[in-house]
């Protein structure tokens, strides 16, 4: 007598309340969802649109009161200066170096606050809950940071040449085709995702509010302690910091400024606004795969 065959391995697993029919397997979260849960979970924190927006208000601020004040000195170089030694550089008007280290911790806190923030409030253990792939979430980390950042220093920077140059116009205001000008825009406008990367890496090192924000602004004004050249080994540590590739980056060609004895070019500046956040987001991804939350 044949005993009968048991069915149990060929019954198709079946969904609550559905029998005979397969249990729909988990989606995969897609990119684009992730991209737009770090997007809520940035503008969540009210302080990202007072930070960002008080502190763009105050860069711009700081360029147009340069340029007021050139525009009225310009009435007084005559008198101060008849053998025309003394001269206003347009391009640093728009460029003001506080300026420019303000937008720096501006946009290196907030790179810094996106990473440690959900590690404080314990919400990355949710995040790695519901998506595993931790290198996924940090990449839509980083391309809203980068998003935002790009648009706050393009704005910015726009805003800051084109209202310097317009106060400037009677006199020796400058049009964005001249010698240097849309490099010194451009490399402006990149300073802030460039600075945001920077304090994302140091957030997931970190993972301290203050300690992070502290690390941040060490790293990115370090080139204060190397601005001697005296030992040409210091002078090329300070020429390896983004902010002195952003000063060579927005120098008026048309300008002569006193020779520097290890200058950096522009190829050597623009070499340094690449690999600093391309070790940044590495930084990034690697310290956040590999500790635990």
């Amino acid at each position: 007598m044949s005993t009968p065959m048991s069915t149990a391995a060929s019954t198709p697993m079946s969904a609550p309340g559905k029998p005979g029919k397969a249990a729909p397997a988990e989606r995969r979260a897609r990119f684009t969802d992730l991209v737009a849960a770090e997007w809520i979970k940035l503008w969540s924190l009210r302080s990202t649109a007072w930070i960002l927006g008080i502190g763009a208000l105050v860069v711009i601020g700081i360029n147009v009161n340069s340029a007021r004040s050139n525009a009225a000195l310009l009435t007084q170089i005559p008198a101060m200066s008849p053998d025309g030694s003394f001269q206003i550089d347009p391009m640093r008007t728009s460029f003001v170096d506080p300026a420019y280290q303000i937008l720096m911790v501006v946009a290196g806190s907030v790179g810094a606050i996106a990473v440690f923030g959900e590690y404080t409030s314990g919400l990355i253990r949710t995040t790695f809950t519901a998506v595993p792939d931790r290198r996924a979430v940090v990449f839509a980390k980083m391309t809203v940071v980068t998003t935002v950042m790009l648009a706050l220093g393009a704005v910015v920077a726009g805003a800051s040449f084109w209202l310097t140059q317009a106060l400037l116009s009677d006199t020796i205001g400058l049009s964005i085709g001249a010698p240097g000008a849309l490099r010194a825009v451009v490399a402006s406008a990149l300073l802030a995702p460039l600075c945001a990367l920077v304090g994302m890496a140091l957030g997931a090192l970190v993972r301290h509010a203050a300690g992070s924000v502290v690390a941040t602004l060490l790293t990115l004004l370090l080139p204060a302690l190397f601005g001697g050249e005296t030992y040409r080994w210091a002078k090329e540590i300070g020429n390896a910091m983004p902010l002195t590739a952003w000063h060579a980056l927005v120098e008026n060609p048309s300008m002569h400024y006193s020779a520097s004895k290890y200058p950096e070019t522009i190829a050597e500046a623009w070499t340094v606004f690449a690999a600093w956040p391309l070790v940044a987001a590495v930084v990034t991804v690697v310290v956040v795969r590999r500790r635990d939350v």
